[in-house]
């Protein structure tokens, strides 16, 4: 007897196995119970207990939530500190945003539109890095080594570190040797953790490809048909295997992130201390080492042999090179910095806080900022390039490199203007006095954001969008969209540090009082701008409600119309109206939204890098009312940012324990998660490297099976739900032909259009709907692709890719009939398979794949 297996996936919400296979407990709670059939307890593969081998369709489960939650254990802990890198993460997706990219990616060159923005979001990638290891550089180098000097503040440090106050410790730069090796600590920890997980996903399981058999000579006796001309990238073999890439990425981005801790000490003694003799036999090598790291670094993230994803290809010379150079530099940094003074500038002693300010107020100089010079600049500099290369990402994705005149132009004037203010240049004249460096941020800004205004490039084979709300997101702008909202989390997570580091070193210091330990200028206004972003997203909410409320009047208008509705049926409209409203106002708006906020908030940064550049903090004491104002918005608002990586790691935590507070937030997590590193070598790990190959091996492993084995399978009905719709997509590219024209494809909750496909057009676009399509065609024409959709299912729209959409009535009626009490429920995304739609066309395609799909035979001679 031919079989048919249906196999479920489910989503994010982490189903368990016996609600994806339909089970029902008895009365005594004897019934029907999930039964391990392949896998393990993380990834495994279930079926009913009752369930038979003759039974002409067996229903299986693929439970894969527990790579992404699960039980109370310590990996829970472990991954919800992960929700820390979330910046990493969505830079990474960012880089899968892309339009443009070629199906074969070997395809693609660097000087191509996806090429270049790939380009520029591997540098965007390493300049977070750099940002939160010039954070930690803050706290050891500038907060702890620099201007904590007295027994009073070395006091309220964990440990004992009271000796950093003793005269030998405080002479020249000695402590920020010492405090260089936090940065360098945490780094080492990070790459750890992040070279233990290369391999803690991405768990190949057996080759899922058919070996024909050969002869006794070793020819096969059937020859393997040619591979077919990739049409998505998706189909790339090595698409969830890329190892050796993240290892050769991350030995770019720990090399480029100590050199960048180590710039920060070595920047003040030069600044400081000019140095000559011993000290510049030291030093220029020094610059010269830890600038060759960077510039390798900036040049191998565009090479092929970083980019392309080869499996478990070794590190290579280029890693060992870069790793060398990197640990010379560091030694000369350290070497540098526990010399003692030079004798070009006065003593380091008198750039420092000096001692007893906290029992002399009046001491001279307590008064004054001496946080580590040039700390606070570089920082201004590095978040104002990082909005400019946003901007460049915007740019190159939409328009192409004919857009990149503009921000070129912009990061090349940007300095230049800054260098002709404040020293000179030889061919011009010298710069009015009311002209500031913060006055050109914005103009640099709208230089580069210039090439925004330019005609979006289109596809070759120009084709139209699937339907209503499936143009680009973001008029192509989503790579700096979802990279912008990564970088606006991290800076927020390293303002945040360096404020709560600052405010317990010196808590009992008064705004007016003595010197204090202070934050960078930067941390301020990111305090500003957290409260003011804050209230921005809190309009935008409300703005979202009053929404929602004007599309539920309008979803019960059209209901209530129906004539001959009782109280009760009217009662029901309001209910269902509610749904049908959500699921327009996520499918139709919420990627408006999104945009906009995201526009205000690209105003809202530009305004505050060029306040960080100006170098002026509003006084809490000022007359002007105005600036106590914004002194004590800023104040809370860096509160917040304190706070922010706790309340963080608690809703991660809540994410993988809470299904209700995963169902609403675990979306973004699982969509950063399912794209595999390729940009970001510090991300969390992909669970996708780990199901979508065992998916690929069970589904091809049961239909290559002989003949008459007891487990052999005929034909695969594929049944994927919310999440589970990508992952079987991306199961389906990567199954060879001959299995695909025994497999359908059920989607259910589907967000292949709306979202996936206006975000990542490159795999879920048009084309690649429709090519995925084609690749679900047989040859008899049947597009083994069935859609179910709910018009009150906020997640799940028609596809019109070539495939049947199949809506499915919710709820199946306003009143209960048939004898029952109850009404019937508002399932809305949930419930699909037992929805009457569902069942009557399962049993439809099972006849189809025991009827019209040959099963192939072993030739005998």
């Amino acid at each position: 007897m031919e079989r048919v297996l249906e196999l479920r996936v489910h989503g994010v919400s982490n189903t368990p196995p016996d609600q994806l296979l339909g089970l029902t407990a008895g009365v005594n709670g004897d019934g029907a119970q999930p039964t391990l059939v392949a896998g393990g307890q993380t990834t495994g593969f279930y079926r009913s207990s009752t369930a038979g081998r003759d039974d002409p369709i067996t229903v299986e489960a693929y439970s894969w939530g527990q790579l992404t939650s699960g039980a109370r254990t310590r990996r829970d802990v472990e991954r919800a500190l992960w929700t820390l890198m979330l910046p990493f993460a969505l830079a990474n997706v960012a880089l899968h945003a892309r339009a443009g990219i070629p199906p074969d990616p070997d395809q693609e060159r660097w000087a191509s539109r996806s090429g270049i923005t790939a380009w520029l979001i591997r540098l965007f990638c390493l300049s977070l890095t750099c940002t939160l290891v010039v954070t930690v550089t803050g706290v050891g180098v500038d907060l702890v080594g620099w201007q904590c000097v007295d027994a009073a503040c070395l006091g309220r440090l964990p440990g004992p570190w009271e000796f950093l106050g003793d005269s030998w410790w405080r002479e020249g730069t000695r402590a920020l040797a010492l405090g260089l090796l936090l940065p360098l600590l945490v780094l080492a920890a990070i790459g750890l953790v992040a070279f233990r997980t290369y391999q803690y996903e991405a768990q190949m399981p057996a080759d899922p490809h058919h070996h024909a058999p050969a002869r006794e000579d070793g020819e096969p006796v059937e020859r393997p048909n040619p591979r077919e001309p990739p049409q998505n990238p998706l189909q790339d073999p090595t698409f969830w295997n890329g190892e050796g890439q993240l290892r050769r990425a991350a030995v770019l981005h720990l090399c480029t992130g100590a050199v960048s801790a180590a710039a920060v000490p070595v920047a003040a003694v030069l600044i400081m201390d000019p140095p000559r003799g011993v000290r510049a036999a030291v030093a220029w090598p020094t610059v010269a080492l830890l600038a060759a790291v960077v510039v390798i670094a900036v040049v191998a993230v565009a090479r092929p042999w970083l980019s392309r994803r080869q499996g478990a290809t070794p590190l290579g010379r280029w890693s060992a090179a870069v790793a060398t150079l990197t640990a010379l530099g560091l030694v000369g940094a350290f070497v540098l910095l526990l010399l003692p003074d030079g004798t070009a500038g006065q003593p380091l002693s008198a750039y420092r806080p000096p001692d007893g300010c906290a029992a002399q107020p009046g001491t001279a100089g307590c008064r004054a900022d001496r946080s580590l010079p040039g700390y606070d600049t570089a920082i201004a500099w590095l978040v104002a390039y990082q909005v400019l290369l946003l901007l460049a990402i915007a740019a190159a994705n939409r328009s192409g490199r004919r857009a990149l005149a503009g921000p070129a132009t912009g990061m090349l004037l940007l300095p230049l203007g800054a260098t002709w203010i404040e020293r000179g240049l030889p061919v011009l004249p010298a710069a009015p006095d009311e002209l500031h460096t913060w006055m050109l941020v914005g103009p640099a800004v709208a230089l580069a954001a210039a090439g925004l205004f330019l005609p979006r490039l289109r596809p070759a084979v120009p084709t139209q969008p699937l339907g209503a709300y499936t143009d680009l997101a973001w008029h192509g702008c989503a790579p700096a969209v979802i990279a912008g909202f990564g970088w606006m989390m991290a800076v927020a997570y390293c303002a945040g540090l360096l404020y709560w580091v600052s405010d317990r070193l010196d808590a009992s210091a008064e705004p007016s009082g003595p010197s204090r330990v202070v934050p960078p200028l930067a941390v301020f206004w990111a305090g500003l701008a957290c409260a003011i972003g804050l209230a921005a997203l809190i309009a935008l909410l409300i703005r979202a409600v009053v929404l929602l409320h004007r599309l539920r009047r309008f979803e019960y208008a059209g209901l209530a119309a129906t004539p001959g509705l009782s109280a009760h049926d009217l009662r029901r409209c309001r209910d269902v109206s509610t749904y049908r409203a959500l699921h327009r106002l996520v499918g139709e708006h919420a990627v408006r939204l999104v945009g906009c906020y995201a526009a205000f908030c690209a105003i809202l940064v530009t305004l505050c890098c060029a306040a960080a550049l100006s170098g002026e903090r509003p006084s809490p004491l000022s007359p002007s009312g105005w600036q106590t104002a914004i002194h004590w918005t800023a104040e809370r608002g860096d509160t917040v940012l304190g706070w922010l990586p706790v309340v963080m790691a608690a809703l991660g935590l809540l994410v993988y324990r809470t299904d209700s507070v995963r169902r609403s937030v675990g979306v973004i997590w699982d969509v950063c998660t399912f794209w595999p590193r390729a940009a970001h070598p510090l991300a969390p790990p992909s669970y996708a490297e780990r199901a979508v190959p065992e998916l690929q091996t069970r589904v091809a492993g049961l239909l290559a099976l002989p003949p008459h084995h007891g487990d052999r399978m005929d034909g695969v009905i594929l049944s994927g739900h919310s999440q589970g719709t990508v992952i079987c997509a991306a199961v389906l590219l990567q199954l060879p032909r001959r299995w695909r024209r025994r497999t359908w494809f059920f989607s259910y909750g589907c967000q292949l259009t709306r979202l996936y496909g206006r975000v990542f057009p490159s795999y879920f676009g048009p084309e690649r709907l429709r090519a995925l399509a084609g690749a679900l065609t047989w040859p008899g024409g049947h597009v083994a692709w069935t859609n179910f959709w709910r018009d009150t299912d906020p997640l799940g729209w028609q596809v019109s890719a070539g495939q049947r959409d199949v809506p499915v009535a919710d709820p199946e009626a306003l009143h209960p009939s048939g004898g029952e009490v109850a009404d019937p429920p508002i399932r809305s995304h949930s419930g699909y398979p037992e929805a009457v739609e569902f069942t009557r066309e399962r049993a439809v395609v099972s006849r189809l794949l025991r009827r019209t799909v040959p099963s192939p035979r072993q030739r005998t001679g």
